[in-house]
């Protein structure tokens, strides 16, 4: 190990001048600084917390910027992602494997799909993104060839498989390819109503993010209505958590739109049902209760325009009990929700604040999703962004 790695940043500075061998004078010439102020950086008096700053530290130095920043910081590369979704969608492409061959059928395989499944939501809730990645083509495939082998048994395995696929391709930027695996899952759930009402809340989240705000509002409000008893408050609290969680997304999907009045409608509606269903829960993988639909309040007012809002609707939400009782992925995405709030309102210094604890709280949350990314560069790009984000940005390969 280079001894400078173990360095604080100022004093890597001075370690790579004396490597170049300049004197803190020609080095400060070079800079278009004064001596004086090289002087306090290399002992730590002055911090480094512009992005253009260490670049320019880095050019004269003759070395990359990560390591300004310790060897540790190596910018993240989007291969390893790259390779990952490519294998999802070589596993989407298999209908041979779906359309089945005559044989035996493997009695042990629809149990191994359900523990599968569950294995991938959970990896996927705790925001382990590159696991979920590197499961899924083959759960994939074998939740194909047990519905293949027997459609009645390996139905909800394979729905469920098509679900998680959806989720993780949106959050990696693959919306499209999200919106196959979503439409996939509509078609295998075709005739049980709820299960589709499951899969449509996949379908609208890619739906949104492909840009069809419109398509996602009437599938996840059609979904919704279907499953709506003509008891209002009949319903288990299962069933009811289903169709707030579709309002919700069905909210988002309208304030994507510029809808303020149907998104405050259909709010106010998935808010009464979260009031039946209370915190704490996680039915169909969608943690729905109070806390969930307020959040949820915080990225429809970001999306209609209203910074103010948002933020309010950020800093009451995160100060209740429940909302660490909410699953890391959930957090983790809606304090980058919270960052792009705090930006709009002109309040870098609070985006920054966010995006730290979404990287404490789930460092694939920043480190695979391109959306976070771009946050980042963003708040890095700031004139006075914390020497945190930019040690992050630098981190990310985003300066």
């Amino acid at each position: 190990m280079d001894s400078s790695e173990l360095l604080p940043v100022g004093r890597r500075v001075a370690y790579w001048r004396g490597r170049r061998k300049l004197s803190q004078q020609v080095f400060a010439d070079r800079l278009g600084k004064s001596k004086s102020w090289v002087d306090k950086v290399e002992r730590g008096v002055r911090s480094l917390d512009k992005v253009s700053t260490l670049q320019e530290i880095a050019v004269v130095l003759r070395i990359d910027t990560t390591v300004l920043l310790g060897r540790d910081a190596r910018p993240a590369t989007a291969t390893e992602r790259a390779g990952g979704v490519e294998r999802i969608r070589e596993a989407l492409s298999t209908y041979e494997i779906a359309l089945g061959r005559p044989g035996a059928r493997d009695a042990a395989l629809v149990g191994r799909v359900v523990r599968d499944v569950e294995h991938a939501w959970n990896a996927f809730q705790r925001a382990h993104y590159p696991q979920v990645t590197a499961l899924l083509p083959e759960l994939l495939a074998g939740a194909q060839r047990a519905h293949a082998d027997d459609p009645a048994a390996g139905r909800v395995g394979l729905v469920e498989a098509y679900r998680i696929a959806a989720a993780l391709l949106v959050k990696l930027g693959e919306a499209d390819l999200g919106w196959l695996a979503a439409d996939r899952a509509m078609a295998t759930a075709t005739g049980v109503p709820t299960m589709l009402a499951v899969a449509a809340v996949q379908l609208g989240q890619a739906l949104r993010a492909s840009g069809r705000a419109r398509a996602a509002l009437a599938a996840t409000l059609a979904a919704a209505h279907r499953i709506t008893p003509l008891d209002p408050h009949a319903g288990t609290p299962a069933e009811v958590a289903l169709r707030g969680t579709l309002l919700v997304q069905a909210a988002l999907a309208a304030a994507r739109h510029g809808d303020d009045a149907t998104t405050a409608d259909l709010l106010g509606e998935a808010a009464e049902m979260a009031a039946r269903v209370g915190d704490g829960h996680d039915h169909q993988r969608a943690a729905f209760g109070p806390t969930a639909v307020d959040l949820a309040r915080t990225a429809a007012a970001l999306d209609l325009g209203d910074a103010a809002e948002a933020v309010a609707w950020h800093e009451k939400t995160t100060r209740r009990d429940a909302w660490r009782w909410l699953p890391v992925e959930h957090r983790a995405a809606h304090l980058l929700d919270a960052a792009r709030a705090y930006l709009q309102a002109d309040d870098p210094a609070n985006a920054g604040r966010a995006l730290v604890e979404a990287d404490h709280t789930a460092p694939a949350e920043l480190r695979h999703r391109p959306a976070a990314r771009e946050i980042v560069a963003r708040v890095a790009r700031e004139p006075h962004a914390p020497a945190t984000i930019i040690q992050l940005a630098v981190t990310l390969g985003v300066t």
